[in-house]
């Protein structure tokens, strides 16, 4: 009977946590208009359900996944590409999150650096990518 109880309890917790989780990420997305900002960035605003979709096909992927510890082997090669558009992705998805809260133009007019906004961007985005390539090539090989 302790097990029983055991479990429903997990089986409560979890749901309670899993509620938390989506709710606060679903507030991010709706709160920021994070998609329709992505979706105007990107210039492709017929294909807004693409977006949604992308993203609601992703986060049940990936959360089935770590539940159930889905793992299986494939050559590198193979993963280039979809490690390029996951980048990609990412990548404009950090860049709407920025510009919705306008943390680009509050930093450059804070330390005056509007005469170097451009240099500001590339560091940025150079930073990025060799950030991430020491990742993959050196710490997780």
């Amino acid at each position: 009977m302790v097990e029983v109880w055991h479990g429903i309890m997990l089986g409560i917790i979890g749901l309670a946590g899993g509620f938390a989780v989506g709710s606060a990420f679903v507030a991010l997305l709706i709160v920021l208009d994070l998609i329709p900002r992505l979706v105007q960035l990107t210039r492709a605003y017929r294909r807004a359900s693409i977006f949604e979709s992308g993203i609601l096909s992703g986060a049940l992927y990936w959360s089935s996944a770590d539940l159930f510890d889905w793992s299986f082997q494939l050559p590198a090669n193979l993963l280039l590409l979809p490690a390029i558009f996951q980048g990609l992705f990412v990548g404009m998805f950090a860049a709407a999150l920025t510009e919705v809260l306008n943390v680009i133009p509050i930093i450059s007019r804070r330390f005056k650096l509007k005469p170097y906004l451009l240099s500001l961007l590339m560091a940025m985005v150079f930073g990025k990518v060799a950030g991430s390539l020491v990742d993959w090539i050196w710490l997780h090989p």
